[in-house]
């Protein structure tokens, strides 16, 4: 029988088309909202775009001919503004700030050697700035006083200048020698501190975050041609890390606010391999990415100094502060300080002292009062650079968990790729090096994520380097991974201003805020208030995305150099090409590389001499070219060239070139250069081992071969894991066991290969390396299986530089099965 359906049913079916449309309507009313408030965000950061100017012209001590004149075309190149020579500035420090601009009130720089464009540029104060400077009866006294050249030093110089103060900063070494220089490369505001603000309630980590993130902005707007976006992806391997990770990044970018930086996104497994095809697939779940900046740390700190001296601070490196001046008063009044490069000595008047000296803080300190206590806790962050093929060229990886605990970057940088960071206590030197167990621990990370395909081998190291991070002390820490990255002002009883700690990404919130203190304690009176906000960097008012395409249509230069030119200098790529000579070829016309590997041109190393004060072989190579950083024996190579020009600018002779030499030779082996060759002993012709006359007990050689060491540079480690004859002596002893010529040897034949190779090798480390190349289990061994065990064997006798089992091969040693005892040659250059 049919069952009569109630009324009631009959309604609810009826009323249910009514619920689908009110929850369309909400999600399309949703819609609506969202779309309104991405476009008020979009509209509120165009805004703010368009209305970020730099503070009038009139705040500049030194106009550029196009500022003085009408509305230009920003694209068209022009002549640049010069900044005084160095000798002009030492004549100032001495002398006091309106000492040069008294004498020479219309200067014209010297048109630099070799250069096309023999338009003179001006370098004409300001009049505000000459009154200003003739209204003060103390002339030949600076307000402030800065001690250090890197990141935070910089930026308390262009904050004090852009304020209308009388600034004078001296460096020991060079502009962003120290720490400066050494960093990750990031400008971030940091995931593993919000992380840890969140697990631990932590308050002033979450405030670090919340002001590094803000600065974070800050950096992508003044510098635009230095600072960039950068993806960075956080792989994933279990399922219930995927919405833990995707809120901690949503909690990112909430924090960040509407700043223009992409969201966060996931990716499942297929789209993450897509986007890091070396990313090891074996189990892997998805990944999350997230956005932070990255940067070219030691030119920002260039453009840092020389935006300052466009604002009349007066800035000068290689000068070391001997000791601190006291009045009758027992307060500070100024410093005696030398030029290291010529011993000459000299007094520094200002009213206040800044000590910016990151990890030797307490050595400024110490000059001020002996019985002091230390407030700087150092760490060593150490990094290597890999080539390229580690990584993608436009995404990074984050390992927020290694076997320590510590997080590890993974990151696209100048054509290479860097990895680290360690983070450990240390002693403050000045020339910090990576020791082998920290390279050795970081290239342990980072095969911990990579594919088995990508063998992560210590020869792939082109450069190494160590930093000291100044952390400020905390007394209940433990242990460096405790510390906070904050920073901390103080002032002592003799007026020694003290800035110490935080990092990069928060330098010029750190700079603001020692300027207003020291303006409070030594009653300065600016003439203007903070606008670093709004002050772009120098390079960064001509320049756009394209501009390289008018580099290479403009001079013939090649699309690499083009970019690299327009990435480094900004609108003053100009300036940089305009020096380029001729290359004699038909394309590129203009532009000499001094690497064949990387678009570094020898107008670069002009222009570094004399309008980035570059004094020395290591200021070009290691902090304008970055040549140092991400390739120790290119620079190495690259070294003579440099010298070379560097000669024909500042007239060095030729004892002054051979110490240039040396002691850039020493720099680089604290960037990974070894010291010592890492070879067997030297003497030997080629030959059949055993032939007559080919043989004694100091000649007699190991299978890896004999390096020949015509330099004390040529490294054991190579990037080429065989070369060519090494291979053709693998086939033969292979063949010579495969009796049915089918490819495969038995797996008990590979120790008697290994003996007809002279290379005993002891079962346990036979078994560690044969379970590394991952062998199949069919009891045979193939030949590409066989070059894995070659290859891990070789990898084991480069680390243990020599290792007893070679040594008594070498003692033993009596026939051999006509194979011929080769040279390993460096290819590439690994350190």
């Amino acid at each position: 029988m049919w069952r009569r359906i109630p009324a009631t049913a009959g309604k609810t079916g009826a009323s249910r088309p009514s619920y689908r449309r009110a929850a369309y309507a909400t999600v399309g009313a949703t819609s609506v909202a969202l779309a309104g408030y991405y476009y008020n965000v979009q509209k509120r950061q165009q805004e703010m775009l368009d209305n970020f100017e730099m503070p009038p012209h009139s705040s500049m001590i030194y106009l550029e001919p196009h500022q003085a004149a009408s509305a230009r075309d920003p694209t068209r190149p022009h002549a640049f503004w010069a900044p005084p020579s160095r000798e002009d500035m030492l004549r100032m420090l001495q002398n006091g700030p309106g000492t040069l601009l008294a004498s020479k009130p219309q200067q014209q720089p010297q048109a630099i050697a070799g250069s096309k464009d023999s338009t003179p540029t001006s370098t004409t104060p300001t009049t505000e700035a000459a009154s200003s400077t003739e209204d003060e009866g103390d002339s030949d006294v600076f307000d402030l006083l800065i001690i250090g050249g890197g990141a935070t030093g910089a930026g308390c110089a262009v904050d004090a200048a852009t304020r209308g103060l009388k600034v004078a900063m001296v460096e020991r070494d060079d502009f962003s020698s120290g720490t400066s220089s050494r960093s990750t490369k990031l400008v971030h505001g940091g995931v593993r501190y919000l992380e840890k603000a969140v697990r631990e309630l932590d308050i002033e980590q979450y405030k670090l975050v919340k002001e590094a993130l803000n600065e974070r902005a800050n950096f992508l707007k003044i510098a635009p041609y230095l600072s960039y976006q950068l993806p960075i992806m956080l792989p994933i391997y279990k399922w219930w890390q995927v919405p833990y990770y995707w809120a901690g990044s949503k909690a990112y970018d909430l924090l960040a606010g509407h700043q223009g930086m992409e969201s966060s996104y996931f990716l499942t497994k297929g789209k993450a391999l897509e986007a890091f095809p070396m990313l090891k697939n074996d189990k892997l779940v998805g990944a999350m990415v997230y956005y932070d900046g990255q940067h070219n740390d030691s030119r920002m700190n260039v453009a840092l100094g020389l935006t300052a001296v466009q604002y009349g601070a007066v800035i000068a490196n290689h000068v070391e502060v001997v000791e601190l001046m006291k009045d009758e008063n027992k307060r500070l009044c100024g410093a005696r300080v030398k030029d290291t490069l010529t011993g000459k000595e000299f007094n520094v008047k200002a009213k206040g002292i800044i000590n910016a000296t990151g990890p030797f803080t307490d050595g400024i300190r110490q000059l001020d009062d002996p019985s002091i206590q230390t407030i700087v806790s150092p760490s060593a962050g150490v990094h290597i650079i890999l080539p390229n093929y580690y990584s993608p060229g436009n995404m990074g990886l984050l390992d927020p968990a290694t076997s320590d605990g510590r997080v590890i970057f993974f990151l696209p940088w100048q054509g290479n790729t860097i990895a680290g960071t360690t983070d450990s206590a240390t002693e403050v030197t000045p020339n910090p090096m990576a020791t082998e167990d920290e390279i050795n621990w970081i290239l342990g990370e980072v095969k911990n994520y990579l594919n088995p395909d990508v063998k992560v081998r210590r020869g792939d190291v082109l450069a190494a380097w160590s930093g000291i991070r100044p952390l400020v002390r905390d007394p209940a820490a433990k242990s460096t991974e405790g510390l906070v990255r904050n920073h901390m002002i103080n002032v002592s009883q003799s007026g020694l201003l003290t800035i110490a700690g935080g990092k990069w990404t928060t330098y010029r919130a750190m700079a603001a805020e020692t300027i207003d203190e020291a303006i409070k304690e030594f009653n300065l009176k600016p003439t203007r208030d903070c606008s670093t906000e709004r002050v772009k960097l120098i390079g960064s008012h001509g320049y756009s995305k394209t501009m390289f395409i008018r580099l290479i249509q403009q001079f013939g230069l090649e699309t690499e150099i083009a970019q690299h030119l327009a990435n480094s200098y900004g609108d003053r790529a100009w300036a940089v090409a305009s020096l380029a000579h001729s290359t004699g070829k038909r394309w590129p016309v203009f532009g000499r590389r001094i690497s064949a590997q990387y678009p570094y041109i020898e107008a670069e190393v002009r222009y570094a001499v004399h309008r980035e004060y570059a004094c020395t072989a290591v200021d070009v190579l290691a902090r304008r070219l970055r040549l140092a950083f991400l390739n120790v024996h290119a620079a190495l190579d690259a070294l003579p060239r440099v010298v070379e020009i560097m000669a024909e600018e500042l007239h060095w002779d030729q004892d002054r070139q051979a110490k240039e030499t040396e002691e850039a030779k020493q720099f680089l082996t604290t960037m990974g250069l070894p010291v010592q060759p890492i070879a067997y002993p030297t003497g030997v012709q080629d030959g059949p081992v055993g032939a007559p006359g080919t043989e004694s007990k100091q000649e007699q050689r190991g299978f890896w071969g004999r390096l020949a060491t015509k330099s004390t540079t040529d490294s054991f480690y190579s990037r080429a894991q065989f070369n060519p004859e090494e291979l053709a002596e693998f086939h033969k002893v292979f063949g010579a066991l495969d009796h049915d010529g089918d490819g495969h040897i038995n797996g008990s034949d590979l120790e008697e290969v290994l003996s007809h190779l002279d290379m005993e090798v002891d079962s346990v480390m036979l078994k560690n390396i044969i379970d590394e190349v991952d062998l199949d289990k069919s009891g045979t061994v193939e030949f590409n299986e066989f070059l894995e065990v070659m290859g891990g064997l070789k990898e084991h006798a480069n680390r243990t530089a020599f290792s007893k089992i070679v040594d008594q091969v070498e003692e033993k040693r009596q026939v051999d099965y006509g194979i011929k005892a080769k040279t390993t040659d460096r290819s590439g250059g690994g350190a």
